[in-house]
């Protein structure tokens, strides 16, 4: 044993010794769930109780962001606390049956799971994965001790069979039925904790609610009779509602076990809600899923750990989720390692307020032709062509380009843009459309 083998053992035999201390860990995220969907964040239309609960009970972020406006990607950077576009994982892959060999979280990164698979907790995910198809990118390859889910894209939520490329799996097993994806992945959830109740415990629970293909139960649209005329908005409400009741099962299978204080338990969503597609809602953010404009990159955010941080509290600091593994690590009694090369911040001394100062000062994006960057109330974007320069503190909707009237802000946040990107590296797949010959393996 070297000395950091002798240090990095030493450092893990108190924590685990004091496994009764650590929290419980549960990230719930939802797909394609816009801006203003949530009661929380100024939806009206359809109710949340218990996503909303998470705010009142604890912290709201109102300047919450992924890493990337689209699924794959976003969930490259949340797995790994890295900007994935460091290690080359730009784009999703397109169908199952014509995606790259190699598609998936590289496999030189460490995933969330296995972190806290080493700091000694139990590990389960239910849901979407979208980070590998092929066996050596299995979440149990990762550090998920179970798994029930599917691994691509979009799925069916009535019909395991609907994507022969695409199936749901337990564990490594095909899942011959299914009666409806959200009600089964927040059951598999609450059967984990069940099962874990006495043990340290991290739950990944990545609903497909409410990507499309728009698909609910007559018990949820029931709910929304009379209430919502467009049929289309109906369904994805009763998609929501659904999600909510599953939030709703969670907390209450905490409550049961008495584990609710403590758990530190976050949701958000995985990028902005795609309005054509399914009729989510970003409000007052201008644009959608793929864009870098706000509506595609900020998103309902939320935490909260009874007793540890406040309750009900709005942080308005902008805040990522690649920040979320180094929270969790540090909640666990943890300590990232340099090598980890991590990008996020562990975000607890800030929301506790033991750190005034902003989580971050410089935010950065890359998809594809289209960057961006946040330095405090200012964002510099490109779809594509010239840069824009948006306040967002007095133009929220990124309605006014200032590039002109600011331009030595323009060249200077542009010259940070560049000076972040020389980190990043070109994309290791492009996506792949039904149809294309599938690609060989790359370098």
């Amino acid at each position: 044993m070297n000395r950091r083998q002798f240090l990095c053992a030493f450092a893990a035999a108190p924590i685990a010794a004091a496994a009764d201390n650590k929290p419980n860990v549960i990230l719930i995220v939802g797909d394609d769930l816009g801006y203003a969907d949530l009661g929380a964040y100024g939806g009206k239309d359809i109710p949340t109780p218990y996503l909303d609960s998470i705010a009142r009970n604890g912290v709201r972020f109102t300047d919450g962001y992924v890493s990337c406006p689209y699924c794959s990607p976003t969930r490259a950077g949340l797995m790994t606390g890295r900007y994935q576009t460091h290690f080359g994982h730009e784009f999703n892959p397109g169908p199952a049956e014509q995606a790259v060999e190699n598609f998936g979280l590289p496999l030189t990164e460490t995933a969330m799971p296995k972190r806290m698979k080493d700091l000694g907790y139990k590990t389960g995910m239910f849901g979407k994965w979208h980070l590998g198809y092929q066996p050596d990118y299995h979440p149990q390859r990762r550090g998920f001790d179970e798994y029930y889910g599917f691994l691509g894209g979009a799925h069916s939520y009535l019909d395991a069979d609907a994507d022969p490329a695409n199936p749901i799996f337990r564990g490594t097993a095909k899942v011959p039925k299914v009666e409806y994806t959200t009600d089964q992945f927040a059951a598999e959830a609450a059967g984990f904790i069940d099962r874990n109740k006495d043990n340290s415990f991290f739950v990944y629970l990545p609903f497909n609610a409410v990507h499309t293909p728009l698909q609910s139960l007559p018990k949820y649209e029931a709910r929304f009779d009379g209430k919502i005329a467009d049929p289309k908005r109906k369904t994805f409400a009763a998609m929501l509602s659904a999600m909510d009741d599953g939030v709703g099962l969670i907390l209450k299978t905490l409550e049961k076990h008495k584990l609710t204080n403590k758990t530190l338990l976050v949701f958000h969503s995985d990028n902005g809600g795609p309005t054509a597609a399914n009729t989510s809602k970003n409000d007052p953010l201008r644009g959608f899923k793929a864009q870098v404009y706000e509506g595609g990159l900020r998103v309902p955010f939320m935490m909260q750990w009874p007793g540890k941080i406040p309750k009900g509290k709005t942080f308005s600091n902008p805040v990522i989720a690649i920040d979320l593994l180094p929270t969790f690590v540090a909640a666990a009694g943890g300590t990232p390692a340099a090598d980890w090369k991590l990008n996020g911040v562990n975000l607890l001394p800030f929301v506790t307020g033991k750190d005034k100062a902003a989580p971050h000062s410089q935010l950065f994006w890359r998809f594809g032709q289209q960057w961006a960057m946040r330095e405090g109330d200012w964002k510099l974007m490109s779809m594509g062509g010239p840069p824009t320069l948006f306040n967002l503190k007095a133009d929220i909707g990124e309605s006014k380009d200032l590039s002109n009237a600011e331009k030595g802000r323009t060249e200077t946040m542009a010259a940070a843009w560049e000076n972040w990107n020389k980190n990043n590296i070109p994309a290791r797949w492009t996506p792949q459309r039904a149809g294309q010959k599938k690609k060989k393996k790359s370098a």
